[in-house]
């Protein structure tokens, strides 16, 4: 059988393969949309802090840039150029330095030879760049330029220092673009952080081995989020160019205006898609409980509207295999789920079953009183007999002088037959109104047991009856003595049945009459009749329910 013929496995299907669906693609789309948003939240959290490291390296040369000029413009930094001096110029130096904050402070004389040098960074020595534009700044003009250390790169402004027209010395001051620098943006930013110069990393928050993956990324970003594999981790980066800011510099003149400083920003895609992932297994542990509950929730409504179809079906089931067409349906009283709709169904099927009920015992009396009416003329040929040895023994007791004992033959024969044409009326009488159960608790077995002792009292030739009878039966509900009568009629006419056959064919090893109780699996119980007789022939079968029907002269 299909699982698709039972209306409960449809609706449970239907139901839970719509729940199913449904929580499905919700949880699809939800996840759908957190990782886009995710992902853009990602990119724009790169690009706004390589806007914010951008923005603040701006800031800091400029501040860097201004300090140099407001310093190159002290008198007493005038006068300790003046001097030549690199003993009076370096406590000077280190002060500013300190006042400023600069990683770099450098001051040079108007040869260019170096006064003083304070900062955490120095110049290099041999450096090209550095030795160019402090060579620019002693011939007047402000300079930018980036200079090289081995721990990254340095923004240098150098500024000259004048005197009314005579020119003391330079003051060079710059901020270092290196491991320190790149630790300090990346709490500010939250995000990893690499600079490269030349085409090279010069320092970055990331292990070394990846400085040449990163500088090959570099190459091809181009200002444009993009990703990188690093190891076992994604990132999502940006680069930012690092220019150099100043109102009167002149990037040119350094020598190296396409050498501009490039920054890194890196977040880590594979950490933000790994916290995603937690976010996905909680929604597809809730879309599982979810699914479970409405599976549950779909089998209980599935159950809740093919409930009353199945009892119906399984009533109807009884009434094909017993015959009876009034049987009801138990309605249930305070059920949780109590459906209307399934009510008014076993209602109606009641109703239904109470009017066959009704139309049968309506069509039963019209059957009797029917039958009453072709019983008239066996009534009459029955009333007949009994009136004509009535007739007879009138007439004898007319004679003169009549006997004792024929007096007392008389009144006998005339007293049976009056209690014989009294047992006809009343049978008559009995058929035709309807009758009148006298319901009570009897023993089924008891009953077998009375009938088979009265039919075995009767006169003819003994025959066994044997009794089956299962014990443990319970009482039930019924007529007693309209069940003993029938019993009796149905015994007796067993009992005919084998007496009608030869001695030696009715002769069997067992009783050639059996009664056997039993009980069915639904609890309902079985009185069983069987006999070796000649049976009934199949023309009279119809017949065996009429009132007074027999075959016997």
């Amino acid at each position: 059988m299909s699982v698709f013929s039972s209306l409960t496995n449809r609706i449970f299907l239907a139901s839970s393969l719509l729940a199913v669906i449904t929580i499905g693609v919700a949880v699809y789309r939800v996840n759908v949309a957190v990782t886009r948003q995710a992902e853009s939240d990602l990119r724009r959290g790169v690009e706004e802090a390589g806007t914010l490291l951008e923005e603040y390296n701006r800031t800091v040369f400029e501040h860097v840039t201004r300090e140099a000029h407001l310093v190159a413009d002290l008198s007493n930094m005038k006068a300790a150029l003046d001097t030549k001096d690199a003993v009076t110029v370096q406590p000077i130096a280190d002060e500013y330095q300190r006042r400023i904050g600069s990683d770099l402070f450098v001051v040079t004389g108007p040869d260019g030879q170096v006064l003083a040098e304070s900062g955490r960074r120095r110049k290099a020595a041999g450096d090209p760049v550095a030795a160019e534009a402090i060579r620019r700044a002693t011939a007047g003009q402000e300079t930018v330029s980036v200079w090289s250390h081995p721990g990254g790169v340095i923004q240098v402004a150098s500024v000259p220092s004048f005197l009314g027209p005579e020119l003391m010395g330079t003051v060079s001051v710059g901020s270092s673009l290196d491991q320190e620098a790149a630790s300090s943006f990346k709490a500010r930013t939250r995000s990893e952080v690499a600079f490269v110069f030349d085409a090279a990393i010069q320092a970055s928050t990331l292990p070394a081995q990846f400085n040449t993956t990163l500088a090959a990324a570099a190459l091809t970003a181009a200002g444009v989020v993009s990703s990188v594999q690093l190891g076992d981790n994604e990132y999502v980066f940006v680069s930012r160019p690092m220019p150099l800011a100043s109102a009167s510099a002149d990037p040119a003149a350094t020598g190296r205006s396409s050498s501009v400083p490039t920054a890194l920003i890196l977040r880590s895609r594979t950490e933000r898609l790994r916290f995603l992932s937690g976010v996905h297994r909680e929604l597809a542990g809730t879309a599982f409980l979810a699914v479970l509950a409405a599976t549950l929730l779909s089998y209980a409504v599935a159950r809740t509207v093919t409930r009353p179809l199945g009892a119906i079906t399984a009533t109807m089931r009884e009434m094909a295999a017993t015959g009876d067409l009034t049987r009801r349906i138990a309605l249930p009283t305070g059920a949780r789920w109590d459906d209307e709709d399934a009510r008014l169904l076993a209602s109606t099927f009641n109703t239904m079953t109470q009017s066959i009920a009704r139309f049968q015992r309506e069509a039963a009396q019209r059957e009797r009183l029917l039958a009453l009416g072709r019983l008239s003329t066996v009534v009459a040929h029955e009333i007949r007999n009994p009136l004509m040895i009535i007739k007879a023994a009138l007439r004898g007791l007319k004679r003169e002088p009549a006997a004792t004992d024929q007096v007392r033959s008389a009144v006998a024969d005339i007293d049976e037959e009056v209690v014989r044409l009294n047992r006809l009326v009343s049978e008559v009488l009995d058929f035709a109104r309807p009758i009148a159960f006298e319901l009570a608790p009897a023993d089924v077995n008891a009953l077998c047991e009375a009938a088979a002792r009265a039919v075995g009292a009767s006169d003819g030739p003994p025959l066994a009856i044997g009794l089956q009878l299962e014990p443990g039966l319970p009482p039930v509900v019924t007529d007693a003595e309209r069940v003993r009568l029938a019993l009796i009629n149905i015994l007796t006419n067993a009992r005919h049945a084998v007496l009608a056959r030869s001695k030696a064919d009715r002769e069997t090893p067992d009783a050639p009459i059996r009664l056997t109780t039993s009980r069915t699996p639904g609890g309902r119980l079985v009185i069983e009749v069987c006999d070796t007789g000649v049976g009934i022939e199949p023309d009279n079968l119809l017949r065996v329910f009429d009132p007074f029907f027999t075959t016997r002269r």
